[in-house]
C-alpha cells in the first residue's frame, strides 16, 4: 500500500521500495500520431454515491447527439455509497455496443482504485487524473492529463456541499475539450439531464465550461483520440431495458402490478408505476393497482389472484425472488392461471453478486416448480424487444392461461442502449379463450379443463360472468375436465398430457428465433438475450481475422421451434454462447436434439461482467483449432 492508500501487484512500478518508473510523457510533443476517430472506450472511475452518474450520462449523450453510436455500462457495488464504481462509454463508428476488454481513455477520480485502473490501461491510452494523485508516475507509455478538479470546483461555486458533485461536471468539460466534443451538444445534454431543475442546469453548464476553458489554456493535446460528427444516431433514443419493459407492459394493458423491490429489476416496477400514474388516470382516479408486497412470494400470489379475476397482472423480480415464487409458479401452471413474471437476472446462487450480470436462471425458470412443469419463457435481446416481447408476454399468458416468464438480465435491464423509437401497438389485446354469458347460453355446456379444440387449451370464464354455467373450482390439486377433484391415475395422466400438448402448441406461437445464414458457413452460433451484441461483433472478427464465416440463430423463446433443428443440422459445429457456468442452454438443446449432440459446443462467460466479443472470438478460434 502506498502513501495514498492504493494497492498494486508486488514488483510493479509505483509501489514503495521498488525502482521509480521513468518520468511520464507530459508536455508538448512534436511526434505525429494517426488520429483514432470515433472508436474507443471511456472509463470513468468514481465512488458510488458521488453523483457521477449524471455527468457520465451527459458525456455519453453529448457524443450520441453528434450522431456517433454509443453505449453505456455502469459497474457499481451492492452498497448504497462509498465503494468503487465504474462507468464505461463505448464509442464506435460501426455501431458495435458490447463491452470491450480494454479501455483507451480513463478518468481516474477514485483514489482507492487509481493505481489499479491506470495499470490496466493498454499502451497508448489516456489518463485524466487529479493533479495531486501521483498516478502520472506509474506509466510512461500512456498520455497523462492532470487536472486541478478541486480548485476548479471551488471557483465554480461557493457552496462547499456541492463542490464534490461539481468536480464530475468539470471532467465532462475537460474530456470534451480533448476529444473535441461539440460544446453546444454538452450544454444540450446538461439541460436534458436537469430538465426539471433549471438552476442546477445553469450551474452544471458553468462547471463544464470552466473545465473546458481550463483545459484550453493549460493542456496540449498529445493523444490520438477524437470524435467527429456522423449521422448514425438520427431518430434513435437512448434507453435502458427496464424502462423499455415498463413501457411495453403499459401498452400491453397491464392493470395490476404486484412486486417487491430487488436489484436489478426494481427499475421495471418503479418505471411502470410512473408511466401508469401519468397515463392511466381517468376522472382523477387510477385505472390500475400497484401493490408493493411484503415479499416476492406474496407478490406472485397476488399476481395470480389478479390474473384469475381477469386482470392483466404481472410481477417483476430477480433470481432470489424467483426462488421464492416456485410454489406459486407451479400453481399457476397446474391450475392454468395467466400472469407475467419479469426476471432481470443477476449473479447467484444465493445473494451472489447482486449488481453483476448473468444468464444463469434459464433452466431454473424453465421448469420452475416441483413436479413436471414447463413454462413459456421469452428472451428479449435488445431494448426494442424488451418493449415488444413485454406486450407479447401478456397475450401469450392469456392465450395459454399460464404464467409466462420474460428473462432479461442486469446488462440489458440497467445499462444504456441505443434503440429505434418503439412503434405504437396496432393489434388489439388477445384475451384468449374467454367465454361470455352469451357464449355460455349458446353452448349450453362448459367444463373448465376440457380440450375442445385439440390444441390443449381449454376455455375459461371470468369471475362475475352472469350465467349459471360460469362457475368452477380452480384447483391446485388433481382435477378432471369438469374441475372436479380427483385422484384417479387416468385423470391425472390425461391432465398432464393435455398440459404438455398445450406447451407443444405454443411452439408455433412464441416469438420465433432470428436466423441469419452465411453462404458456405460450416460453423453456427446460437445465443440469446444481451449476448447478442457481442456475438454479432464476434462474427465480424471471426470473418476478418480467422477467415471463418458463421451463421447465427438468436433464440427468443422457449419452447424451442423447428428452426432449431434445421439450424443445427445445417452446420458441422454449433457454438452455444451463454453467460453462465454450466452451459444451461447447451443442456436444454442437448435434451431437445440428442441425436445431434456431437455438433454442439459451449462458449461460456460467467465472471459477472457483460460478455465481450473478443472472448467469444478467442474461444471459438481455440476450439476450431482442435475441431
Amino acid at each position: 500500500m502506498n502513501a495514498q492508500g492504493q494497492t498494486g501487484d508486488t514488483g510493479t512500478p509505483g509501489i514503495p521500495g521498488e525502482t521509480p518508473p521513468p518520468e511520464p510523457v507530459i508536455g508538448k510533443s512534436d511526434k505525429k500520431r494517426p488520429a483514432i476517430v470515433n472508436d474507443f472506450s471511456i472509463h470513468v472511475a468514481t465512488v458510488n454515491g458521488s453523483g457521477s452518474q449524471s455527468a457520465n450520462n451527459i458525456l455519453m449523450r453529448s457524443i450520441f447527439q453528434m450522431g456517433i453510436p454509443v453505449s453505456g455500462k455502469n459497474l457499481f457495488p451492492s452498497n448504497i455509497q462509498g465503494l468503487p464504481t465504474w462507468f464505461t462509454i463505448r464509442v464506435n463508428k460501426d455501431g458495435w455496443v458490447a463491452r470491450t476488454h480494454e479501455v483507451q481513455i480513463l478518468v481516474a477520480m477514485n483514489p482507492a482504485t487509481q493505481v489499479d485502473d491506470v495499470r490496466r490501461l493498454p499502451a497508448g491510452a489516456v489518463c485524466f487524473s487529479p493533479s495531486d494523485s501521483g498516478v502520472e508516475k506509474l506509466r510512461t507509455d500512456i498520455t497523462h492529463y492532470q487536472v486541478p478538479f478541486k480548485e476548479l470546483a471551488a471557483k465554480t461555486t461557493d457552496a462547499a456541499k456541492i463542490r464534490k458533485l461539481i468536480e464530475n461536471m468539470i471532467y465532462v468539460g475537460v474530456v470534451g475539450h480533448i476529444l473535441d466534443i461539440d460544446v453546444a451538444e454538452i450544454e444540450k445534454a446538461i439541460r436534458k439531464q436537469f430538465a426539471d431543475k433549471p438552476k442546477a442546469a445553469e450551474l452544471n453548464i458553468k462547471a463544464a465550461a470552466n473545465g473546458r476553458e481550463w483545459a484550453q489554456a493549460n493542456l496540449t493535446k498529445l493523444d490520438s483520440f477524437k470524435v467527429e460528427r456522423l449521422d448514425k444516431t438520427a431518430g434513435k433514443v437512448i434507453i435502458d431495458g427496464n424502462s423499455a419493459s415498463a413501457i411495453g407492459c403499459m401498452f400491453a394493458g397491464v392493470t395490476v402490478l404486484t412486486w417487491y423491490p430487488i436489484t436489478p429489476s426494481s427499475g421495471i416496477g418503479e418505471g411502470l408505476t410512473h408511466y401508469l400514474t401519468e397515463h392511466r388516470v381517468k376522472d382523477g382516479k387510477p385505472t390500475f393497482a400497484v401493490v408493493q408486497a411484503e415479499d416476492e412470494l406474496a407478490a406472485m400470489g397476488m399476481a395470480l389472484g389478479a390474473g384469475w379475476a381477469g386482470a392483466r397482472a404481472m410481477t417483476c423480480t430477480s433470481g432470489p425472488g424467483i426462488s421464492l415464487m416456485a410454489e406459486f409458479a407451479g400453481l399457476g401452471y397446474f391450475a392454468e392461471i395467466p400472469a407475467v413474471i419479469f426476471d432481470v437476472m443477476r449473479v447467484g446462487p444465493s445473494t451472489g453478486l447482486p449488481t453483476r450480470t448473468s444468464q444463469a436462471d434459464l433452466s431454473f425458470v424453465y421448469q420452475l416448480s416441483h413436479g413436471d412443469t414447463k413454462h413459456i419463457v421469452l428472451l428479449p435481446g435488445s431494448a426494442e424487444e424488451c418493449y415488444s416481447l413485454a406486450m407479447q408476454a401478456f397475450d401469450l399468458a392469456e392465450r395459454f392461461q399460464t404464467p409466462v416468464f420474460v428473462l432479461s438480465d442486469l446488462d440489458l435491464g440497467m445499462n444504456n442502449w441505443m434503440a429505434d423509437p418503439f412503434p405504437y401497438p396496432e393489434k388489439p389485446l388477445d384475451r384468449g379463450k374467454v367465454l361470455s354469458a352469451e357464449d355460455l347460453a349458446r353452448l349450453g355446456k362448459f367444463e373448465r379443463y376440457r380440450d375442445v379444440d385439440g390444441d390443449g387449451i381449454p376455455y375459461r370464464t371470468l369471475p362475475g360472468t352472469n350465467h349459471p354455467l360460469a362457475g368452477y373450482f380452480t384447483r391446485g390439486t388433481g382435477h378432471n375436465e369438469a374441475a372436479g377433484y380427483t385422484e384417479k391415475p387416468g385423470d391425472y395422466v390425461r391432465l398432464m398430457d393435455r398440459l404438455n400438448l398445450k406447451y407443444r402448441t405454443a411452439r408455433a406461437q412464441v416469438p420465433q428465433p432470428i436466423v441469419s445464414t452465411t453462404d458456405g458457413a460450416k460453423v453456427g452460433i446460437i445465443a440469446f438475450g444481451s449476448s447478442h451484441f457481442a456475438v454479432e461483433e464476434s462474427q465480424a472478427q471471426l470473418a476478418t481475422e480467422a477467415t471463418l464465416p458463421t451463421s447465427y440463430l438468436r433464440l427468443r423463446a422457449l419452447p424451442f421451434t423447428d428452426d432449431l433443428r434445421k439450424f443445427v443440422e445445417s452446420h458441422d459445429r454449433v457454438y452455444i454462447v451463454e453467460q453462465n457456468r454450466d452451459g444451461q442452454l447447451h443442456d436444454l438443446i442437448l435434451a431437445e436434439l440428442p441425436d445431434l449432440s456431437s455438433r454442439l459446443r459451449s462458449v461460456l462467460h460467467y465472471d459477472g461482467l457483460p460478455i465481450d466479443a473478443r472472448s467469444i472470438t478467442n474461444d471459438i478460434v481455440a476450439q476450431e483449432g482442435g475441431k
